[in-house]
């Protein structure tokens, strides 16, 4: 008797794990359980959800509110919901693909702005500045793809809703975006005299002036095309670029009463005693570069 009492309490204990395992004691996967709600009782459900910031659970529902009533009262509504919901679990990529799905399902929705405004969001979050606040990282030295995107999708934003409630944030985003790009192309300008690529340094210096006109960084965009034309024997575009480093940023460090100084390498790097040698020596072992965010980031955008 003892013997079957014990394989009837076995037998239980296996039956509760194989249900809890299963999910049929799984609080998560009870609240995607909505299928008996009507449409407004599952879209009160997710607004419960969203309120909790159960993120993962009110993602779940609001794809399985989309299946369950594709043409229903709350179908735009809860697309919109789901981009705020995905962006909110940091789950960026996810965030992109619905905006954009939503974009161009709705292009004429009045809140189709706010899906290119999260849009922009996630992907200059996808640029990776998680750590910035704990460590004095460079991000112009990093892969700005996403960066380019994150500057056109915020750009079109304002371009085609001045007015929306989000375009002051995406305005000012797109500044720091800007100089962030701008000195991105500085430093690629400055690989490339490393490898004594001229023209395409003076390419991308170009790039720069007339790309960035608004940013800090065009003062290292004129250094650039100076040094390199010279560099090439242009001395005519050479000297046009210095004409107009000179007007626009006369206290620029390389400019002196004789115009622009080619040979100097004050600027990089700082070992006095390299800079101490002939230039004849040194020009073949420290290449041009031009980095003055110290003396005009601070300038009025």
């Amino acid at each position: 008797m003892k013997n079957k009492t014990r394989i009837g309490l076995i037998l239980s204990i296996a039956l509760l794990a194989n249900c809890s395992w299963m999910g049929f004691n799984d609080e998560e996967s009870s609240e995607s359980e909505e299928s008996g709600y009507t449409e407004r009782g599952f879209y009160d459900k997710i607004q419960s959800n969203l309120k909790s910031k159960n993120w993962q659970v009110a993602i779940s529902n609001l794809q399985l509110l989309e299946s369950q009533f594709p043409f229903g009262k709350y179908a735009e509504q809860s697309q919109l919901e789901l981009i705020y919901a995905q962006y909110m679990s940091s789950d960026y990529v996810s965030t992109i693909a619905s905006a954009e799905r939503f974009i161009r399902l709705h292009p004429q929705h009045p809140n189709v702005d706010y899906a290119i405004y999260v849009k922009g969001l996630s992907e200059l979050n996808q640029s990776g500045r998680l750590f910035d606040g704990l460590f004095d990282l460079d991000n112009s030295k990093r892969d700005t793809g996403t960066g380019r995107e994150a500057f056109a999708t915020l750009g079109e934003l304002i371009a085609k809703y001045p007015n929306s409630p989000y375009a002051p944030d995406a305005r000012q985003r797109l500044i720091s975006l800007r100089n962030l790009l701008a000195r991105s192309e500085i430093n690629v300008a400055n690989y490339y005299f490393s490898r004594g690529a001229l023209v395409a340094a003076a390419n991308r210096g170009q790039f720069v002036v007339e790309n960035f006109q608004q940013s800090p960084a065009v003062a290292d965009g004129l250094a650039v095309m100076a040094q390199a034309y010279h560099m090439m024997g242009k001395d005519a575009f050479a000297d046009n670029a210095v004409n107009v480093l000179a007007a626009n940023f006369p206290d620029y460090p390389q400019l002196n009463e004789h115009g622009f100084d080619f040979d100097s390498r004050a600027l990089f790097p700082s070992n006095w005693l390299l800079r101490k040698l002939p230039y004849s020596i040194t020009a073949h072992v420290i290449p041009p570069a031009f980095d003055t965010r110290s003396q005009y980031n601070g300038l009025p955008k």
